[in-house]
């Protein structure tokens, strides 16, 4: 079918990117991918990924879903959402055995440190200004002032 010509496909360039991930796991978030595009076009929105309450309730929330989308795109593919992800997995600890030629790894520990970088710098000018650093403290602050009201 041609799920799986493109699940083999995305398989064979996440590997190609240093990322390894099972057609299982492809296919799992495949289905997951599909069940958030309401549009049924094959990409997801803005929107798409603001129905997802565990992004809904997090601070970091709006900047995550701002990751998965390049700059002037409003829309991501299922590739451009793989890639993103990416960056969540646990580091593979694969020094031993690395190919000097290949390219480092979506999920080294340098990219997930730019990635977490580009979280915070919302200009993209490299550096992350104190109203940026500000802006994400103060979305923290209220939501844990939030749920210690929840609480009591």
């Amino acid at each position: 079918s041609g799920s799986n010509f493109s699940t083999i496909t995305v398989c064979r360039e996440l590997h190609e990117m240093g990322f390894h991930v099972s057609h299982s796991q492809i296919t799992r978030l495949y289905s997951r991918f599909t069940s958030l595009d309401k549009g049924e076009n094959g990409t997801l929105s803005r929107e798409d990924f603001q129905r997802i309450p565990e992004l809904a309730i997090n601070p970091l929330g709006d900047r995550i879903i701002n990751a998965f989308f390049p700059e002037g795109e409003d829309q991501v593919n299922f590739r451009g959402f793989m890639r993103t992800l990416a960056h969540f997995r646990p580091i593979e600890d694969n020094e031993k055995n690395k190919d000097p030629t290949a390219s480092e790894p979506l999920n080294s520990r340098t990219n997930k440190l730019l990635f977490a970088f580009q979280l915070y710098d919302l200009d993209r000018d490299d550096k992350i200004s104190r109203d940026e650093l500000l802006q994400v403290l103060e979305k923290v602050d209220v939501e844990q002032k939030m749920s210690i009201r929840f609480l009591h």
